[in-house]
């Protein structure tokens, strides 16, 4: 209240003294050029300017808003472009969410079409139409998206490897990633999409090849990345052993080059010397799948080597005998070890003795394998009746390992 008071206070005050300096001097003008002659008091002419002013902005003003009616009014007008655009793309990312695809592709269709920046529209349209299975028309809407934003290739190139990938086009999905991996290849979710492909597609060595940029980016955490480079690394070792099984005398090649490039400390874990070792007995290498074998053993001894061992022939099988005994002394109750011995002594002809370590294995715990070889070992030395009994408690220890599925009960004929 106050100050609207001492407002018009001072506008009082302003105009009593604009009039009291017109009445003591009103001020001649004179604008004279060629015919035109202008002749006035300053005050006059001050104010026609004030007037002129004024009038100058009021047409300004009108012009707009005469302009915003006619944009609300005109329905091709800019403003209403930009609307339906806005409600195009609104609506066609709901019906993306929601799985309209038919809807959501026509919606985001026509925002792309009208959109200076289309780049999104296109990508969500190229996935409703993979989704209605238009595959054709999915890979035409992604390659104008890369025409309208060349500079978003990365991202229109993962577009199209997820929809190849969701299509089970796992090869189409490899060659896209690849090149993605080259112009991009620090790029996490690129390498995250490419060890994906190359599980699915059992590409092992590729792989391997891909570990150390899995490890240096971060893809994965340390418990994971190491969990699926053993597992890389012993389905690599497999696949060059069962490549090898055709190449005649150059069968070691693929799985002894496979092994080479192996990290020095892998070698070292009992992970991976098993699948070495077991595709060299496979392939007929048995003498160096045991050297293999006893130096791993000596290392750090993992009763899977221990059994493998018992399994593969080395060059002296005496010597091999004398070695997996002298692991006893530490282990006397490893049933494992027991059976292993027992095939070992097979291999040497100690019957005796090959009959002592299986029936000592079965006394540490019964085991399917080691009442099969007692019964065929007795079988040989003639012991028929025992040898039978040792095959009836095998078929039932394996006939505890099965499912427990229902059956129906077998009808008498």
């Amino acid at each position: 209240m106050m100050r609207a008071f001492l407002i018009c206070l001072m506008v009082i005050a302003l105009s009593a003294l604009l009039g009291l300096a017109i009445a003591e001097q009103a001020g001649y003008v004179l604008i004279a050029y060629k015919g035109f002659r202008y002749e006035s008091s300053l005050w006059a002419t001050l104010a026609l300017l004030v007037a002129a002013w004024l009038i100058y902005r009021g047409l300004r003003l009108a012009a707009r808003l005469l302009g915003l009616s006619g944009a609300v009014v005109n329905p091709w007008s800019r403003h209403h472009r930009n609307r339906r655009v806005r409600l195009a793309a609104r609506r066609g990312q709901i019906d993306l969410a929601e799985g309209q695809w038919a809807q959501a592709l026509r919606h985001l269709r026509r925002a792309a079409a009208v959109d200076p920046q289309p780049l999104v529209h296109y990508l969500g349209a190229a996935r409703a139409a993979s989704e209605l299975g238009d595959f054709e028309q999915s890979d035409q809407l992604l390659q104008q998206a890369q025409e309208h934003e060349p500079g978003a290739r990365v991202a229109v190139g993962l577009t199209r490897a997820q929809l190849q990938i969701a299509r089970g086009q796992y090869p189409e999905a490899l060659s896209t990633v690849q090149e993605l991996h080259r112009l991009q290849p620090r790029q996490q979710y690129v390498l995250q999409l490419l060890q994906q492909l190359y599980v699915q597609l059992r590409d092992w060595p590729a792989l391997c090849q891909l570990l150390p940029a899995l490890r240096k980016q971060r893809v994965l955490d340390e418990d994971q990345l190491q969990q699926l480079e053993r597992g890389a690394w012993a389905a690599s070792l497999q696949q060059a052993g069962q490549q090898g099984l055709n190449q005649g005398e150059t069968a070691l090649q693929p799985l002894t080059q496979q092994w080479s490039q192996l990290p020095a400390a892998l070698r070292q874990e009992a992970d991976l010397v098993l699948p070495y070792a077991e595709q060299l007995r496979v392939l007929g290498a048995s003498e160096q799948a045991e050297d293999v074998l006893r130096a791993a053993i000596k290392r750090h001894y993992d009763p899977r080597l221990v059994y493998l061992y018992g399994q593969v022939r080395g060059r002296d099988p005496a010597r091999q005998l004398q070695a997996a005994e002298g692991w006893l002394k530490g282990r006397p109750h490893d049933a494992v070890l027991l059976l292993s011995l027992g095939r070992l002594c097979l291999n040497s002809q100690l019957w005796g003795k090959a009959r002592e370590y299986f029936e000592a294995s079965l006394s540490q715990g019964p085991s399917a394998e080691a009442c099969g070889e007692l019964a065929r070992l007795l079988a040989q030395l003639g012991e028929m009746q025992r040898s039978n009994q040792l095959f009836q408690e095998g078929l039932q220890l394996l006939n505890q390992a099965l499912p427990n599925t229902p059956r129906k009960a077998i009808q008498p004929v």
